[in-house]
Protein backbone atom coordinates (compact mmCIF):
# COMPACT_ATOMS: atom_id res chain seq x y z
CA UNK A 1 0.00 0.00 0.00
CA UNK A 2 1.39 3.35 -1.02
CA UNK A 3 0.39 6.57 0.75
CA UNK A 4 1.18 9.81 -1.01
CA UNK A 5 3.45 12.29 0.65
CA UNK A 6 0.70 14.96 0.58
CA UNK A 7 -1.81 12.66 2.29
CA UNK A 8 0.73 11.73 4.93
CA UNK A 9 1.45 15.41 5.63
CA UNK A 10 -2.25 16.25 5.84
CA UNK A 11 -2.88 13.35 8.24
CA UNK A 12 0.01 14.47 10.40
CA UNK A 13 -1.29 18.06 10.50
CA UNK A 14 -4.75 16.88 11.49
CA UNK A 15 -3.31 14.82 14.33
CA UNK A 16 -1.30 17.80 15.58
CA UNK A 17 -4.32 20.10 15.82
CA UNK A 18 -5.13 20.63 19.47
CA UNK A 19 -8.77 20.98 20.37
CA UNK A 20 -9.56 24.54 21.31
CA UNK A 21 -11.40 25.26 24.51
CA UNK A 22 -14.73 26.94 24.01
CA UNK A 23 -15.76 29.80 26.24
CA UNK A 24 -18.78 29.25 28.46
CA UNK A 25 -20.46 32.19 26.74
CA UNK A 26 -20.46 30.26 23.44
CA UNK A 27 -21.62 27.00 25.03
CA UNK A 28 -24.64 28.43 26.81
CA UNK A 29 -27.78 29.09 24.79
CA UNK A 30 -30.74 29.75 27.11
CA UNK A 31 -33.16 29.79 24.18
CA UNK A 32 -32.33 26.10 23.60
CA UNK A 33 -32.22 25.07 27.26
CA UNK A 34 -32.09 27.17 30.43
CA UNK A 35 -30.62 24.28 32.52
CA UNK A 36 -26.87 23.74 32.95
CA UNK A 37 -24.71 21.43 35.04
CA UNK A 38 -21.56 23.29 36.07
CA UNK A 39 -18.51 21.76 37.74
CA UNK A 40 -15.64 23.64 39.31
CA UNK A 41 -12.53 21.80 40.41
CA UNK A 42 -9.54 22.89 42.49
CA UNK A 43 -6.07 22.77 40.98
CA UNK A 44 -2.76 21.30 42.19
CA UNK A 45 -4.35 18.73 44.49
CA UNK A 46 -5.77 21.55 46.60
CA UNK A 47 -8.65 20.73 48.90
CA UNK A 48 -11.73 22.86 48.94
CA UNK A 49 -13.45 21.20 51.90
CA UNK A 50 -12.88 18.35 54.30
CA UNK A 51 -9.63 16.67 55.34
CA UNK A 52 -6.59 17.29 53.16
CA UNK A 53 -4.48 14.11 53.39
CA UNK A 54 -1.40 15.93 52.03
CA UNK A 55 -1.27 18.76 54.57
CA UNK A 56 -3.27 17.15 57.35
CA UNK A 57 -5.48 20.25 57.59
CA UNK A 58 -9.25 20.25 57.78
CA UNK A 59 -11.14 22.67 55.55
CA UNK A 60 -14.67 21.62 56.41
CA UNK A 61 -15.51 25.19 57.47
CA UNK A 62 -15.24 26.30 53.83
CA UNK A 63 -18.34 24.31 52.90
CA UNK A 64 -20.52 26.91 54.63
CA UNK A 65 -18.68 29.71 52.79
CA UNK A 66 -19.58 28.12 49.48
CA UNK A 67 -23.19 27.37 50.38
CA UNK A 68 -23.73 30.89 51.75
CA UNK A 69 -22.16 32.48 48.66
CA UNK A 70 -24.31 30.31 46.36
CA UNK A 71 -27.44 31.47 48.23
CA UNK A 72 -26.36 35.12 48.10
CA UNK A 73 -25.69 34.98 44.37
CA UNK A 74 -28.96 33.14 43.65
CA UNK A 75 -30.82 36.02 45.33
CA UNK A 76 -29.03 38.61 43.17
CA UNK A 77 -28.71 36.91 39.76
CA UNK A 78 -31.58 35.81 37.54
CA UNK A 79 -30.29 32.27 37.93
CA UNK A 80 -32.01 29.60 39.97
CA UNK A 81 -29.91 27.03 41.79
CA UNK A 82 -31.76 23.75 41.25
CA UNK A 83 -29.19 21.60 43.06
CA UNK A 84 -25.64 21.70 44.36
CA UNK A 85 -23.08 19.33 45.82
CA UNK A 86 -19.89 20.52 47.51
CA UNK A 87 -17.20 17.83 47.50
CA UNK A 88 -13.67 17.79 48.92
CA UNK A 89 -11.93 19.29 45.86
CA UNK A 90 -14.79 20.35 43.58
CA UNK A 91 -18.43 21.28 43.47
CA UNK A 92 -21.38 20.73 41.17
CA UNK A 93 -24.22 23.14 40.46
CA UNK A 94 -27.37 22.63 38.43
CA UNK A 95 -28.43 26.10 37.33
CA UNK A 96 -31.44 27.46 35.46
CA UNK A 97 -31.24 30.81 33.73
CA UNK A 98 -34.47 32.72 34.33
CA UNK A 99 -34.61 34.83 31.18
CA UNK A 100 -38.16 36.00 31.90
CA UNK A 101 -37.16 37.44 35.27
CA UNK A 102 -34.08 38.99 33.69
CA UNK A 103 -36.16 40.74 30.99
CA UNK A 104 -38.65 42.10 33.54
CA UNK A 105 -36.05 43.83 35.74
CA UNK A 106 -36.51 47.58 35.98
CA UNK A 107 -33.43 49.83 35.79
CA UNK A 108 -33.74 50.40 39.57
CA UNK A 109 -33.85 46.63 40.21
CA UNK A 110 -30.84 46.00 37.96
CA UNK A 111 -28.79 48.67 39.72
CA UNK A 112 -29.79 47.64 43.25
CA UNK A 113 -28.98 43.99 42.51
CA UNK A 114 -25.63 44.87 40.94
CA UNK A 115 -24.69 47.09 43.90
CA UNK A 116 -25.13 44.12 46.24
CA UNK A 117 -22.01 42.62 44.61
CA UNK A 118 -19.97 45.51 43.22
CA UNK A 119 -19.23 49.15 43.85
CA UNK A 120 -21.53 51.25 41.76
CA UNK A 121 -20.80 53.68 39.02
CA UNK A 122 -21.50 57.22 40.28
CA UNK A 123 -24.22 57.76 37.65
CA UNK A 124 -26.05 54.61 38.80
CA UNK A 125 -25.71 55.55 42.47
CA UNK A 126 -27.08 59.03 41.72
CA UNK A 127 -29.99 57.49 39.82
CA UNK A 128 -30.93 55.31 42.79
CA UNK A 129 -30.75 58.28 45.19
CA UNK A 130 -32.52 60.83 42.99
CA UNK A 131 -34.75 58.58 40.86
CA UNK A 132 -33.49 60.29 37.72
CA UNK A 133 -30.37 61.63 36.02
CA UNK A 134 -29.78 64.55 33.72
CA UNK A 135 -30.23 64.15 29.96
CA UNK A 136 -26.45 64.26 29.48
CA UNK A 137 -26.03 61.17 31.68
CA UNK A 138 -29.05 59.22 30.41
CA UNK A 139 -27.20 57.33 27.64
CA UNK A 140 -24.37 56.32 29.99
CA UNK A 141 -26.93 55.07 32.54
CA UNK A 142 -28.79 53.14 29.86
CA UNK A 143 -25.55 51.48 28.71
CA UNK A 144 -24.67 50.48 32.30
CA UNK A 145 -28.14 49.06 32.97
CA UNK A 146 -28.09 47.06 29.71
CA UNK A 147 -24.66 45.60 30.50
CA UNK A 148 -25.50 44.76 34.12
CA UNK A 149 -28.87 43.26 33.17
CA UNK A 150 -27.12 40.95 30.69
CA UNK A 151 -24.59 39.95 33.35
CA UNK A 152 -27.32 39.20 35.90
CA UNK A 153 -28.44 36.35 33.63
CA UNK A 154 -24.93 35.10 32.86
CA UNK A 155 -23.68 31.82 34.28
CA UNK A 156 -20.13 33.01 33.57
CA UNK A 157 -20.62 36.05 35.80
CA UNK A 158 -22.35 33.93 38.44
CA UNK A 159 -19.39 31.52 38.52
CA UNK A 160 -16.88 34.36 38.47
CA UNK A 161 -18.49 35.90 41.55
CA UNK A 162 -18.69 32.56 43.32
CA UNK A 163 -15.12 31.44 42.60
CA UNK A 164 -13.44 34.79 43.12
CA UNK A 165 -15.11 35.38 46.48
CA UNK A 166 -14.21 31.94 47.82
CA UNK A 167 -10.62 32.15 46.50
CA UNK A 168 -10.05 35.58 48.04
CA UNK A 169 -11.36 34.44 51.41
CA UNK A 170 -9.27 31.25 51.40
CA UNK A 171 -6.12 33.10 50.29
CA UNK A 172 -6.60 35.77 52.94
CA UNK A 173 -6.82 33.19 55.72
CA UNK A 174 -3.90 31.17 54.31
CA UNK A 175 -1.65 34.25 54.26
CA UNK A 176 -2.30 35.02 57.94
Amino acid sequence: MHISHELLQLSFKLLMVKPMTISRRKLIEPQITPFYHVINRCVRRAYLCGDDPYSGKNYHHRRSWIVNKIKQLAAVFCIDVCAYAVMSNHYHLVLKIDTEQQKKLTPQAVISRWLQLFNGHPIAVDFLKEGQVGAEKQQALSNLVTEWQQRLGSISWFMRCLNEGIARKANKIRSM
